[in-house]
């Protein structure tokens, strides 16, 4: 593709050079420009990719985005802003892929993994031949590969969806992210029904106020093509962003929740079987908040014109999801639970469905991690405090703070009702130690993560491993 035809989808203020060469690969990361590449000068909070713009030109790069004019001998296509600029060049350049993928995204604070992986269900059930992209992994034409960041650079993004086109994939079970939404990684994409789950505290050191982290999901809804969506009205926000596509009135809208108003909410509810609306459904996910998933699983697939039997099969299918609510079994008698609940919302929800199954006590081991939003801490501290009989606190991941002194803000929440020790291996050790028959330990925090991240560096540590192998050790020692 030539440079020239990207210009439409750049809006440059100023083409400097010959703009009919020839682009072959897009990079905004100058260690990862290829031969023929156009490279996107992009300022950072750390790094300024203008800085790196002759790095870029020595690998190869054939012309450039930039903000500001640089010293190198090759085509430069000036805008107002880099970042703001890749998402159209991007769609562009692979050929505009969500234009024949139909991306089936979820948004919200929590429930948007395990969302992904029933709609993910349910479009295989449906014979739709799914893709996969969120916090766990992707799969793309049926291959897996761990997920480097929930939702990708814009580039990275629609590569993928060409790369599942090309794989045989016809659609994709997608999170999208309010980093996501608010650093314009997800504009380009043409969404055939999104799903808003809910929305509490969490990513406040990157929004700000509750107010523009709801602003960056709802921006979503109400774009130049708004699409088809799916919201739940149990939760305040969702209710706020329902009442205000019914009055716009643009794309089609379905309710789902426990609410009563809700057009999806769960007729009937007991022991694994619920009817949500005409559809008799069975599923293995325990807990209000996986029902909650559910409908807006089985919402989502509605807008898209799923038929009833592939939404039940397709809930059917999913036994569970990597670290949510993952029960880890070795015989004990007693229930041990890993979760990725690292937000206040989710903590609650997870302790609440503990204390559900519990005919003992509720044992809770959870932290918090550094370099993100420090309000939630206390928050957290009071929850664990609340909701369980036994509260750890521990590290989760401290990156380049000082572990105790994030155990301390958490302990602030809850002044002398929680336990602390540091070492996480020896908290969930300490749980699970004094945990006895009908007991249910919540390991809360890291769920599918395979490490710890430390001033820079990543521990290999899976708590699922970690519960594994100290129940054995109990196990062999009873």
């Amino acid at each position: 593709m030539k440079l020239r035809e990207l210009s439409a989808a750049l809006s440059p203020t100023e083409v400097v050079g010959d703009d009919s060469v020839e682009i072959a690969d897009l990079a905004y990361a100058a260690g990862a420009v290829r031969p023929g590449a156009l490279y996107f000068c992009v300022p950072g909070s750390r790094a300024d990719g203008h800085d790196f713009a002759a790095a870029a030109v020595e690998r190869g790069a054939a012309a450039l985005v930039v903000e500001r004019q640089v010293p190198v001998a090759v085509p430069q296509i000036v805008v107002e802003e880099t970042r703001a600029a890749m998402p159209g060049a991007a769609a562009a350049f692979f050929g505009y892929p969500t234009r024949e993928l139909e991306v089936a995204g979820v948004t919200g604070t929590t429930g948007k993994t395990t969302t992904t992986y029933l709609l993910y269900a349910i479009l295989e059930a449906a014979g739709r031949r799914p893709g996969l992209m969120g916090t766990v992994e992707s799969r793309i034409g049926g291959e897996r590969k761990p997920a480097v960041r929930t939702t990708p650079e814009a580039i990275d993004l629609q590569r993928a969806f060409r790369a599942m086109l090309d794989a045989g994939d016809r659609s994709v079970a997608l999170e999208a992210t309010s980093h996501g939404s608010e650093l314009g990684r997800l504009a380009g994409i043409r969404f055939a029904a999104l799903a808003f789950t809910n929305l509490s505290e969490e990513h406040l050191d990157f929004h700000g106020t509750m107010e523009r982290y709801y602003a960056a999901k709802r921006r979503l809804f109400v774009g130049p093509e708004p699409p088809p969506a799916a919201v739940n009205v149990g939760d305040a926000y969702g209710r706020e962003l329902a009442d205000e596509l019914r009055a716009l009135g643009r794309a089609p809208l379905l309710t789902f929740g426990f609410a009563d108003d809700a057009e999806i909410r769960p007729d009937a509810l007991e022991h694994g079987r619920l009817r949500a609306g005409s559809i008799e459904l069975e599923t293995r996910l325990r807990g209000r908040f996986n029902v909650e998933n559910v409908l807006a699983a089985v919402s989502v697939a509605l807008l898209l014109d799923v038929e009833d039997e592939a939404i039940a099969e397709g809930i059917a299918r999913v036994e569970g999801v990597p670290g949510r609510f993952e029960t880890i079994d070795e015989g004990q008698p007693f229930t041990v639970v890993v979760d990725y609940s690292h937000k206040p919302g989710a903590l609650e929800n997870v302790l609440r469905t503990a204390r559900d199954l519990a005919t003992g006590r509720v044992l809770c081991v959870f932290g918090c991690g550094g370099d993100r939003d420090r309000t939630k801490r206390p928050l957290m501290g009071r929850i664990a405090a609340d909701l369980a009989d036994v509260a750890i606190v521990t590290s989760d991941n401290p990156r380049s703070e000082d572990p105790d002194a994030i155990i301390d803000e958490v302990v602030a929440g809850a002044p002398g009702r929680l336990e602390v020790e540091p070492d996480r291996a020896k908290a969930i050790g300490q749980a699970l130690e004094g945990a006895q028959a009908g007991d249910v330990v919540v390991i809360a925090g890291k769920g599918h993560e395979q490490g710890q991240e430390l001033d820079g560096r990543v521990v290999p540590f899976d708590d699922r491993d970690v519960a594994r192998e100290t129940l054995r050790a109990l196990g062999a020692r009873a």
